[in-house]
């Protein structure tokens, strides 16, 4: 393969083929780094041109099994449906590049990224978006600006730049840009929790195991919420490379430009006549529209507005002239709605620039659940739904970069039926903002929640829709952990900011709804606690913000964040659990030299005791830390107390046994071929059938039954068995 340019980065050199292969497309580019090899090809179709305000753009995000040397799992041995890192990652590059495209490009567009090769260290979403950002440069399509994308970690304290996937996993921080040589376009952060698994001196016995198999899995977990202050200078750092990169990358890139195609881009011009008509004689009645804060009752005022329009201007009755008066009621609409935000610093619903809509919170609404959330929020609301597994309940999965298999046991699952904003849809498959939203939720509470060898699932199902049913999402899925009794290490909630800009001046807005997310320039959702940001997701409209706006908007949404939080906490107060459907776990000590006692020889007595209760038991063998983990709080707070009756038990003194001692013994098992003794400090012993008599015996139970107390003979060592006979 012939390579027509390398760029040098931070940590990175990238190499570009424009001319070797996929010639027929109208953009290609062939990226190798390192053992990576992706290509990205950008394809138009000139025959139609879509008439809606809308870019026709899908971004599909491939990857090949094969390069990672790797055969498909499962029955079918060939690429399935897309995972869920490649939605996710298709959707990144979709947020990044459609504000590229010039205004009114209505031609459909497929942009296709394909995986070919790959090494471990690969960050693939950084390279699919700069791959599919190279073939939309030198293609034909009048796009002459680079989008890049960069990644910031905190390894140790210090800021890596473009990490390695090694340095992400001992990382803090997960921070995501991308953008062009002048302008931040979108933004995803993530704190990471620190995850130590001590697995040396632990033992644990679940009862769906085989009840031979000890295997770890005690967790520490420590938030690693960032703050504020912190996150803008981490921001200006990686902002400066990302400009930097752009600069290269269009330097680089332009000789292999094509000639651009002279396309018809789509005229939307507003009919002036109707929009002056609209001005001067309903302004008053689309701002009583505006009142109507759900999308389904302002999308009928405004419906009804223009057909009493048509009653009086009945030559525009027509269903093209139609078109063009609703979209002249729309203009006015927009108007209204950012010049009353920045002119008198109201909104639509009459709240205050910073103020948060109405909170109220009920936990546990459904009582065979294992705990439940109905959070709403103005008009906004998510039902979050809680439930409660074993470690082998997690989903797994296998990324490409992986070297096995893995499993994901803490998961948010996002659903938004078509019922929760008025719309007439059927209940479907997942979609890419469903799957995105869940993902940004899962970032947001995972840093701050203890598994504790176990699986959590959190499902939310949006009901009702009016503006950041995601961060609804996250405050629902918190009070959900809290109603299941789920340790936290903060109290985490989320607000969606927006803001609204007309030259110098600008306004942020708190806890925005869906009409200010629709004209606003902003949508910009912050989670964390009172004192950090634990996840972030910006898209910017206008093109670009500067750090100072961003930092305004922080702390804006940080003041926000403690206002909800607060609600929070009171609504944790009153909280009762579903003691009957709720999985109960128990942390206590014991003293770490009774740990034999408690596990018994072999493991036996540790076995009766979970088989007893129906419990699984953890048990932590340097520090005597115990886990009691069962259906119910009876049956762990039984085993919890069997177990402290053993450590408060003394001893027994250990005895040395010799041949020929004698002992009184009481028989605890009988076995077809003799009896297993207990001896006087614990031990056990067998003594064969032969042996328990001067006779003949046909059946052991004939001669001893379980509990009776005996008078054995140590007759010789079997290694660390002892061999009995009748005293």
């Amino acid at each position: 393969m012939k390579y027509d340019v390398n760029v040098e980065l931070k940590n990175r050199v990238e190499e570009y083929s424009f001319n070797e292969v996929a010639r027929q497309a109208n953009g290609a580019a062939w990226l190798k780094c390192g053992n990576t090899v992706i290509l990205a090809t950008v394809v138009i179709d000139e025959t139609e041109i879509v008439k809606d305000d809308f870019l026709p753009l899908t971004v599909q995000y491939i990857e090949k099994t094969y390069a990672a040397g790797k055969i498909p799992g499962g029955f079918f041995k060939r690429e399935t449906k897309p995972s869920d890192f490649e939605t996710l990652t298709s959707r990144i590059v979709d947020r990044s590049l459609r504000p590229l495209f010039p205004k009114g490009f209505g031609y459909p567009t497929q942009i296709t990224i394909m995986v070919f090769s790959v090494d471990k260290d690969a960050d693939l979403q950084i390279l699919a978006l700069n791959a599919a950002s190279a073939a939309l440069f030198v293609s034909d399509i009048a796009i002459d600006t680079s989008v890049s994308a960069i990644r910031a970690a905190k390894v140790d304290g210090e800021v890596v730049l473009n990490p390695t996937l090694a340095q992400l996993g001992r990382s803090t921080l997960d921070l995501y840009l991308s953008g062009t040589k002048e302008e931040l376009l979108m933004i995803e952060m993530r704190s990471i929790g620190s995850n130590e698994l001590e697995i040396e001196s632990t033992y644990m016995l679940d009862p769906m195991m085989d009840p031979a198999v000890a295997t770890g899995g005690a967790s520490k977990h420590l938030s690693n919420a960032l703050a504020e202050e912190e996150l803008i200078a981490i921001l200006a750092q990686a902002q400066e490379a990302l400009f930097d990169a752009n600069k290269q990358y269009e330097q680089v890139f332009a000789p292999y430009k094509k000639e651009t195609l002279s396309l018809e881009y789509k005229a939307h011009t507003l009919n002036e006549t109707m929009l002056a008509y609209v001005r001067d004689n309903h302004v008053s009645d689309v701002k009583a529209a505006m009142n109507q804060m759900a999308k389904s009752e302002r999308s009928t005022a405004l419906r009804a507005l223009r057909k009493r329009i048509l009653t009086t201007k009945p030559e525009w009755a027509e269903v093209a002239l139609e078109v063009e008066l609703k979209d002249a009621i729309e203009r006015v609409k927009r108007e209204q709605v950012r010049a009353q935000i920045l002119n008198e610093r109201v909104r639509a619903d009459g709240r205050a620039l910073n103020e948060v809509r109405p909170i109220s919170i009920s936990t546990n609404v459904l009582p065979s659940a294992h705990s439940s959330c109905l959070f709403t929020r103005g008009q906004t609301q998510a039902l979050v739904v809680l439930t409660l597994g074993g470690a082998k309940d997690g989903q797994m999965f296998e990324n490409l970069t992986d070297e096995g298999t893995q499993n994901e046991n803490f998961m948010v699952h996002y659903n938004f039926p078509g019922f929760s904003v008025g719309e007439a849809s059927p209940v479907t498959g997942v979609k890419r903002r469903e799957l995105g939203h869940g993902n940004l939720a899962k970032r947001a509470l995972e840093p701050i929640v203890s598994l504790e060898g176990r699986t959590i699932r959190l499902v939310s199902e949006i009901l009702e829709s009016n503006g950041s049913s995601s961060m609804a999402t996250v405050c629902g899925g918190y009070m959900a952990l809290k109603a299941a009794d789920i340790e936290t290490s903060d109290t985490i909630a989320g607000i969606a900011m927006g803001m609204v800009s007309e030259g110098e001046k600008y306004a942020i807005l708190s806890d925005i709804m869906g009409l200010e997310d629709h004209d606003g320039d902003m949508d910009f959702k912050v989670t964390g606690s009172k004192n950090g940001i634990t996840a972030m997701q910006m898209d910017i409209k206008l093109g670009g913000i500067s750090l100072e706006v961003l930092k305004e908007a922080l702390y804006q949404a940080k003041e926000g964040r403690a206002h909800i939080i607060d609600i929070m906490l009171g609504a944790q107060e009153k909280i009762k659990l579903n003691d009957g459907v709720l999985p109960s776990t128990d942390f206590f000590h014991i003293d770490p030299s009774f740990i034999g006692e408690v596990i018994g020889q072999a493991g036996k007595t540790i076995r009766e005791i979970i088989e007893k209760f129906e419990v699984a038991i953890d048990i932590d063998k340097k520090e005597g830390k115990v886990k009691v983990t069962g259906k119910n709080k009876t049956g762990v707070a039984g085993a919890r107390e069997h177990i402290e009756n053993i450590v408060n038990t003394p001893k027994a003194p250990k005895i040395k046994y010799e041949v020929g001692a004698k002992y009184d013994g009481v028989v605890k098992k009988i076995v077809d071929f003799g009896a297993f003794i207990e001896l006087p400090d614990g031990t056990d012993g067998l003594i064969h059938i032969s042996k328990l008599s001067d006779g003949r015996v046909d059946k052991v139970s004939d001669v001893v039954k379980e509990g009776d107390k005996i008078k054995v003979e140590i007759l010789e060592f079997k290694g660390n068995k002892i061999s009995l006979g009748r005293a």
